[in-house]
């Protein structure tokens, strides 16, 4: 048994745990830039109560999913003001908050330590410190060292990576995800059950990794339907939120697979939602690497990782890794989660969309390798 596990200095999860955050910043600084979604207005009793702990806050929002250029905006207000940099918000305001605090004590652009389309370098200094708080749960991104951002002039989207890029303190409240519409609840839903799926049969899968993986799919079967049903339903929220967790945790260790081998193109491509893309790929890629596995490993343990999964999913004793496959995508139509198509993606842009995919950084721990023509078929059947 060998593996190498790395997290956020500090977690904390409960609910109201918001009303700790002004201790947590102030441990580590009397100016902090807030970063939020779109809609900084959610944060306006968050931003009261840091003022009322005698904290200077300085809000940056972030309109969708983080680019180039917002990061390099939010780089310069934090250079400007902050000893500190506190994500509030989704995946994307989390990655934006992460890439800023990465990028403000060091000299260059984000393009010079951005992996694929940079110059991947690694970071000079020691970044500001960084605390998340995420309001939706899906991404994960408050335990992740990485912060990923897209790059319209590239078409594609990209990770700035670094240890130090773990958070500081990472402070979970399912009570911040009870607003979450049903859409985004469903979306990021699913964007949590692949990544514990996906750890789960990856190449780098660990022990303790694989405790995280089935803990965190056991909640997302029993849980996911009926925070969709009902968001102000206290138990599915924290249990969908430590579910994320679970996942962030997990693949930050683990790594990822196929499904995010082409979310992040996608996202590149699209513009769409991150959590949406996965979900719409998600059934069709777990087929596909069953069939493959089935076909030219059949002795392979991540056969009996499927198998474990298809039972945990459906709470069936004696299905099969195929019935796991279905369940996902029973699951996806009850959730009414939109094929590719319904994002912008057209049937001319899937070869453009599969050699992408095929270099992916997440394809590295997909456990076995999916040719050319197998990529096709997943994405002509996402569309």
């Amino acid at each position: 048994m060998q593996f190498d596990f790395a997290t956020s200095a500090r977690v904390v999860f409960a609910r109201g745990a918001i009303a700790q955050l002004p201790s947590i910043v102030g441990e580590f600084g009397r100016r902090v830039l807030l970063v939020t979604g779109r809609d900084s207005r959610r944060a306006s009793k968050l931003v009261g109560e840091l003022q009322r702990a005698g904290i200077e806050v300085f809000v940056f929002a972030v309109d969708g999913e983080p680019t180039l250029e917002i990061v390099r905006q939010g780089v310069k207000s934090a250079r400007e003001r902050a000893e500190v940099v506190t994500g509030f918000g989704g995946g994307s305001a989390i990655d934006a908050a992460k890439a800023i605090a990465a990028l403000a004590p060091n000299s260059g652009e984000p393009l010079d330590y951005l992996e694929i389309i940079g110059k991947g370098h690694a970071l000079e200094r020691s970044t500001l410190p960084f605390i998340a708080v995420p309001t939706t749960a899906g991404t994960g991104a408050e335990v992740t060292r990485n912060a990923v951002l897209d790059s319209p002039e590239h078409g594609i989207k990209a990770s700035l990576r670094s240890p130090q890029m773990l958070a500081k303190a990472a402070l979970i409240d399912p009570e911040l995800t009870l607003n979450l519409p049903a859409n985004l609840t469903a979306s990021t839903g699913l964007d949590a059950l692949t990544q514990l799926i996906e750890p789960y049969v990856s190449a780098r899968a660990n022990p303790l990794t694989d405790m995280f993986c089935v803990e965190g799919m056991k909640g997302v079967a029993r849980f996911l339907k009926i925070a969709y049903r009902d968001g102000q339903n206290c138990e599915a929220r924290e249990s969908m939120s430590f579910a994320s967790l679970l996942g962030g945790l997990a693949l930050a260790n683990a790594g990822l697979g196929v499904v995010h081998g082409f979310a992040a193109p996608l996202g590149g491509m699209l513009h769409a939602a991150h959590g949406a893309l996965c979900a719409a790929v998600l059934p069709h890629g777990m087929a596909m690497n069953i069939r493959a596995l089935r076909d030219r490993a059949p002795g392979d343990s991540a056969i009996e990782r499927y198998r474990k999964i298809a039972r945990i999913l459906t709470g069936n004793s004696t299905a099969e890794p195929e019935d796991g496959a279905e369940w996902v995508g029973v699951l996806c139509q009850d959730l009414s989660i939109a094929p590719l198509r319904a994002h912008g993606l057209e049937a001319l842009q899937i070869p453009v969309l599969v050699a992408r995919a095929a270099r992916a950084n997440s394809m590295k721990g997909n456990p076995v390798e999916l040719s050319q023509a197998e990529l096709t078929e997943i994405a002509e059947r996402a569309l």
